[in-house]
Protein backbone atom coordinates (compact mmCIF):
# COMPACT_ATOMS: atom_id res chain seq x y z
CA UNK A 1 0.00 0.00 0.00
CA UNK A 2 1.46 4.09 -0.90
CA UNK A 3 2.41 5.54 2.18
CA UNK A 4 1.35 9.01 0.72
CA UNK A 5 -1.57 7.95 -0.36
CA UNK A 6 -2.63 6.33 2.77
CA UNK A 7 -1.52 9.42 4.80
CA UNK A 8 -3.70 11.40 2.61
CA UNK A 9 -6.53 9.34 3.14
CA UNK A 10 -6.19 9.48 6.90
CA UNK A 11 -6.23 13.19 6.47
CA UNK A 12 -9.38 13.14 4.10
CA UNK A 13 -11.10 11.04 6.94
CA UNK A 14 -10.34 13.61 9.55
CA UNK A 15 -11.36 16.81 7.72
CA UNK A 16 -14.46 15.50 6.13
CA UNK A 17 -13.86 16.67 2.88
CA UNK A 18 -11.52 17.22 0.04
CA UNK A 19 -12.02 20.70 0.24
CA UNK A 20 -10.44 21.31 3.84
CA UNK A 21 -7.81 18.39 3.69
CA UNK A 22 -6.16 20.09 0.56
CA UNK A 23 -6.32 23.42 2.80
CA UNK A 24 -4.50 21.69 5.30
CA UNK A 25 -2.14 19.55 3.02
CA UNK A 26 -2.11 22.58 0.45
CA UNK A 27 -3.16 20.56 -2.19
CA UNK A 28 -6.26 20.98 -4.82
CA UNK A 29 -9.28 19.28 -3.78
CA UNK A 30 -8.82 17.55 -7.69
CA UNK A 31 -6.01 16.14 -6.54
CA UNK A 32 -6.78 15.00 -3.48
CA UNK A 33 -9.56 13.57 -5.12
CA UNK A 34 -8.19 11.37 -7.91
CA UNK A 35 -5.58 9.92 -5.12
CA UNK A 36 -8.15 8.73 -2.98
CA UNK A 37 -9.80 7.39 -6.02
CA UNK A 38 -6.72 5.40 -7.09
CA UNK A 39 -6.36 4.27 -3.76
CA UNK A 40 -9.97 2.91 -3.85
CA UNK A 41 -9.48 0.93 -6.98
CA UNK A 42 -6.35 -0.58 -6.31
CA UNK A 43 -8.05 -1.89 -3.18
CA UNK A 44 -11.24 -2.58 -5.12
CA UNK A 45 -13.43 -1.45 -2.21
CA UNK A 46 -15.30 2.08 -1.60
CA UNK A 47 -13.76 3.79 1.20
CA UNK A 48 -15.86 7.43 1.21
CA UNK A 49 -20.07 7.83 0.43
CA UNK A 50 -19.71 11.41 -1.38
CA UNK A 51 -22.41 13.60 -0.06
CA UNK A 52 -23.22 17.35 -1.36
CA UNK A 53 -22.06 18.32 2.53
CA UNK A 54 -19.25 16.40 2.65
CA UNK A 55 -17.71 12.65 3.53
CA UNK A 56 -18.82 9.65 5.52
CA UNK A 57 -16.82 6.57 5.78
CA UNK A 58 -17.96 3.09 4.63
CA UNK A 59 -17.73 0.43 6.77
CA UNK A 60 -14.02 -0.29 4.63
CA UNK A 61 -13.15 2.95 5.26
CA UNK A 62 -13.87 2.98 8.82
CA UNK A 63 -11.25 -0.15 9.07
CA UNK A 64 -8.64 1.58 7.12
CA UNK A 65 -8.78 4.87 8.88
CA UNK A 66 -8.41 2.65 12.47
CA UNK A 67 -5.70 0.66 11.39
CA UNK A 68 -4.15 3.72 9.69
CA UNK A 69 -4.61 5.77 12.95
CA UNK A 70 -2.84 2.93 14.91
CA UNK A 71 0.01 2.65 12.68
CA UNK A 72 1.07 6.68 12.30
CA UNK A 73 0.40 6.77 15.98
CA UNK A 74 3.20 3.83 16.69
CA UNK A 75 5.66 5.57 14.17
CA UNK A 76 5.19 8.86 16.29
CA UNK A 77 6.50 6.87 19.14
CA UNK A 78 8.90 5.32 17.33
CA UNK A 79 10.36 8.75 15.94
CA UNK A 80 9.72 10.44 19.77
CA UNK A 81 11.92 7.87 20.83
CA UNK A 82 14.67 7.49 18.23
CA UNK A 83 15.21 11.44 18.86
CA UNK A 84 15.08 10.97 22.45
CA UNK A 85 18.08 8.60 22.25
CA UNK A 86 20.51 11.52 21.02
CA UNK A 87 23.20 12.62 23.08
CA UNK A 88 22.27 15.87 23.63
CA UNK A 89 18.49 17.41 24.17
CA UNK A 90 17.72 18.67 20.86
CA UNK A 91 14.72 18.99 18.67
CA UNK A 92 10.95 19.64 19.32
CA UNK A 93 8.98 19.85 22.96
CA UNK A 94 5.42 20.52 23.40
CA UNK A 95 4.12 21.70 26.58
CA UNK A 96 1.07 22.00 27.87
CA UNK A 97 -0.18 23.46 31.13
CA UNK A 98 -2.84 26.12 31.84
CA UNK A 99 -2.62 29.61 30.44
CA UNK A 100 -2.28 31.47 33.96
CA UNK A 101 0.81 29.13 34.74
CA UNK A 102 2.07 30.00 31.59
CA UNK A 103 1.86 33.31 31.29
CA UNK A 104 2.97 34.01 35.08
CA UNK A 105 5.70 31.73 35.71
CA UNK A 106 6.51 29.63 32.74
CA UNK A 107 6.76 31.92 29.63
CA UNK A 108 9.18 34.63 31.53
CA UNK A 109 11.68 31.57 32.34
CA UNK A 110 12.17 30.82 28.29
CA UNK A 111 14.64 33.16 27.88
CA UNK A 112 17.15 31.18 30.28
CA UNK A 113 16.18 27.65 29.33
CA UNK A 114 16.61 28.55 25.76
CA UNK A 115 20.15 30.12 27.01
CA UNK A 116 20.89 26.85 28.75
CA UNK A 117 19.72 24.25 25.70
CA UNK A 118 19.61 26.55 22.16
CA UNK A 119 18.52 23.56 20.43
CA UNK A 120 15.12 22.52 21.61
CA UNK A 121 12.21 24.07 19.87
CA UNK A 122 9.46 25.44 22.64
CA UNK A 123 5.99 24.79 21.86
CA UNK A 124 3.33 26.00 24.31
CA UNK A 125 -0.01 24.67 24.04
CA UNK A 126 -2.21 26.91 26.70
CA UNK A 127 -5.53 25.21 27.71
CA UNK A 128 -7.81 23.86 30.58
CA UNK A 129 -8.41 21.01 29.40
CA UNK A 130 -5.98 17.89 29.41
CA UNK A 131 -3.96 16.64 26.31
CA UNK A 132 -3.61 13.53 26.07
CA UNK A 133 0.00 12.97 26.33
CA UNK A 134 -0.69 9.22 25.31
CA UNK A 135 -1.61 10.16 22.16
CA UNK A 136 1.50 13.08 21.37
CA UNK A 137 -0.76 15.43 21.81
CA UNK A 138 1.87 17.24 23.91
CA UNK A 139 5.28 15.72 25.32
CA UNK A 140 5.13 16.90 28.90
CA UNK A 141 2.70 18.82 31.20
CA UNK A 142 2.27 21.31 33.96
CA UNK A 143 -1.03 20.19 35.73
CA UNK A 144 -3.43 21.37 39.01
CA UNK A 145 -4.34 18.02 39.36
CA UNK A 146 -2.95 14.26 39.51
CA UNK A 147 -2.77 12.09 36.26
CA UNK A 148 -5.33 9.07 36.55
CA UNK A 149 -3.19 7.49 33.86
CA UNK A 150 -1.09 4.70 34.75
CA UNK A 151 1.29 4.81 32.62
CA UNK A 152 2.25 8.43 33.35
CA UNK A 153 5.06 9.61 35.36
CA UNK A 154 4.49 12.63 37.65
CA UNK A 155 6.54 14.42 39.75
CA UNK A 156 5.03 17.36 42.18
CA UNK A 157 6.70 20.23 41.51
CA UNK A 158 4.61 22.91 44.27
CA UNK A 159 1.94 23.52 46.09
CA UNK A 160 0.36 26.59 45.09
CA UNK A 161 -1.47 28.80 47.70
CA UNK A 162 -4.22 30.88 47.56
CA UNK A 163 -5.19 34.62 48.99
CA UNK A 164 -8.66 36.62 49.01
CA UNK A 165 -7.79 40.03 47.23
CA UNK A 166 -9.07 43.00 46.61
CA UNK A 167 -7.55 46.35 44.80
CA UNK A 168 -7.28 49.44 47.13
CA UNK A 169 -9.27 51.15 44.39
CA UNK A 170 -12.15 48.87 45.32
CA UNK A 171 -11.47 49.58 48.96
CA UNK A 172 -12.10 52.96 48.44
CA UNK A 173 -15.21 52.65 46.78
CA UNK A 174 -17.04 50.12 48.92
CA UNK A 175 -15.50 50.15 52.00
CA UNK A 176 -13.71 47.32 53.66
CA UNK A 177 -15.71 44.05 54.88
CA UNK A 178 -16.21 43.84 58.19
CA UNK A 179 -16.00 39.99 58.29
CA UNK A 180 -15.76 37.26 56.25
CA UNK A 181 -19.85 36.85 56.00
CA UNK A 182 -19.51 40.90 54.90
CA UNK A 183 -18.11 39.13 51.22
CA UNK A 184 -21.65 38.09 50.36
CA UNK A 185 -22.58 41.86 50.01
CA UNK A 186 -19.70 42.61 47.68
CA UNK A 187 -18.95 41.72 44.27
CA UNK A 188 -17.21 38.50 43.97
CA UNK A 189 -15.39 37.07 41.29
CA UNK A 190 -15.19 33.77 40.68
CA UNK A 191 -15.12 30.85 37.72
CA UNK A 192 -18.28 30.00 35.76
CA UNK A 193 -20.12 27.02 36.24
CA UNK A 194 -20.65 23.96 34.09
CA UNK A 195 -17.16 24.45 32.63
CA UNK A 196 -13.23 22.72 32.63
CA UNK A 197 -11.98 23.94 35.77
CA UNK A 198 -7.92 23.61 35.67
CA UNK A 199 -8.48 22.78 39.29
CA UNK A 200 -10.86 21.43 41.98
CA UNK A 201 -13.20 23.46 43.90
CA UNK A 202 -12.37 27.00 41.91
CA UNK A 203 -15.25 28.53 43.19
CA UNK A 204 -14.82 27.65 47.19
CA UNK A 205 -15.45 30.92 48.30
CA UNK A 206 -18.73 30.84 47.27
CA UNK A 207 -19.62 27.40 48.67
CA UNK A 208 -18.03 28.75 52.02
CA UNK A 209 -20.49 31.50 52.44
CA UNK A 210 -23.70 30.45 50.83
CA UNK A 211 -23.61 32.37 47.85
CA UNK A 212 -25.66 31.03 44.84
CA UNK A 213 -23.90 32.47 41.68
CA UNK A 214 -26.89 32.17 39.57
CA UNK A 215 -28.58 35.53 38.15
CA UNK A 216 -26.67 37.18 40.79
CA UNK A 217 -25.76 40.46 40.39
CA UNK A 218 -22.96 41.03 42.38
CA UNK A 219 -21.23 37.48 41.04
CA UNK A 220 -18.72 37.91 37.82
CA UNK A 221 -17.72 34.99 36.27
CA UNK A 222 -14.82 34.47 34.23
CA UNK A 223 -13.17 31.81 32.99
CA UNK A 224 -9.58 32.69 32.81
CA UNK A 225 -7.00 33.12 35.80
CA UNK A 226 -5.24 35.67 33.93
CA UNK A 227 -8.25 37.90 32.98
CA UNK A 228 -9.91 37.60 37.08
CA UNK A 229 -6.55 39.02 38.31
CA UNK A 230 -6.95 42.01 35.91
CA UNK A 231 -10.35 42.29 37.27
CA UNK A 232 -9.59 42.32 40.57
CA UNK A 233 -6.43 44.91 40.20
CA UNK A 234 -8.99 47.43 38.31
CA UNK A 235 -11.22 47.31 41.38
CA UNK A 236 -14.26 44.62 39.60
CA UNK A 237 -14.26 42.91 42.84
CA UNK A 238 -13.50 40.75 44.97
CA UNK A 239 -11.70 37.25 44.20
CA UNK A 240 -9.54 34.02 44.86
CA UNK A 241 -5.91 34.50 43.12
CA UNK A 242 -2.18 32.45 43.71
CA UNK A 243 -0.56 33.89 46.36
CA UNK A 244 2.47 34.44 44.32
CA UNK A 245 0.27 36.87 41.96
CA UNK A 246 -0.93 39.10 44.98
CA UNK A 247 1.58 39.19 47.47
CA UNK A 248 3.74 41.34 45.59
CA UNK A 249 1.46 43.19 43.83
CA UNK A 250 1.36 46.97 45.34
CA UNK A 251 -2.38 47.56 43.86
CA UNK A 252 -3.77 44.68 45.97
CA UNK A 253 -4.79 43.55 49.38
CA UNK A 254 -5.17 40.20 50.75
CA UNK A 255 -8.29 40.27 52.99
CA UNK A 256 -8.39 38.15 56.08
CA UNK A 257 -5.55 36.29 55.52
CA UNK A 258 -5.66 33.62 58.42
CA UNK A 259 -8.30 32.52 55.55
CA UNK A 260 -7.67 29.04 54.68
CA UNK A 261 -8.14 28.44 51.22
CA UNK A 262 -7.64 24.84 49.88
CA UNK A 263 -4.47 24.42 48.11
CA UNK A 264 -3.91 23.01 44.56
CA UNK A 265 -0.70 21.05 43.73
CA UNK A 266 1.31 21.33 40.82
CA UNK A 267 2.43 18.72 39.33
CA UNK A 268 5.12 18.12 35.95
CA UNK A 269 3.69 14.74 34.08
CA UNK A 270 5.01 12.72 30.96
CA UNK A 271 4.22 9.87 29.60
CA UNK A 272 6.47 6.53 30.94
CA UNK A 273 7.43 5.54 27.61
CA UNK A 274 9.50 8.96 27.26
CA UNK A 275 11.65 8.72 30.42
CA UNK A 276 14.49 8.48 28.57
CA UNK A 277 13.85 11.78 26.17
CA UNK A 278 16.91 14.03 27.48
CA UNK A 279 14.19 16.67 26.62
CA UNK A 280 12.10 16.08 29.02
CA UNK A 281 14.58 15.51 32.05
CA UNK A 282 16.51 19.11 30.78
CA UNK A 283 12.90 20.62 31.24
CA UNK A 284 11.70 18.85 34.56
CA UNK A 285 15.18 19.66 36.26
CA UNK A 286 15.21 23.44 34.97
CA UNK A 287 11.74 23.75 36.68
CA UNK A 288 12.30 22.03 39.89
CA UNK A 289 15.90 24.36 40.27
CA UNK A 290 13.33 27.95 39.30
CA UNK A 291 10.73 26.44 42.10
CA UNK A 292 14.07 26.00 44.86
CA UNK A 293 15.27 29.43 43.57
CA UNK A 294 11.84 30.46 44.96
CA UNK A 295 11.73 31.70 41.36
CA UNK A 296 7.55 31.61 41.89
Amino acid sequence: MDWDKLRLFKAVAEAGSFTHAGEHLNLSQSAISRQISTLEDSLGVLLFHRHARGLVLTEQGELLFHTATEVFDALQHVEARLVDSRLLPEGPLTITTVEFIASTWLAPHLSSFKSLYPDIQITMLLDDRVYDLSRREADAAIRLQPSEQNDMIQRRLKTLHFKLCVSKSYLERNGRPKSFECLAQHVLIGFPLGMQSPFLKPNWIFNRLGVNPHNNKNIILINSMNSRYSAIRSGAGIGVLPDYLCQNDPDLEILFPDLEIPAVDMYFVYPMERKNSKRIAVLQDFLFEQIKSNMM
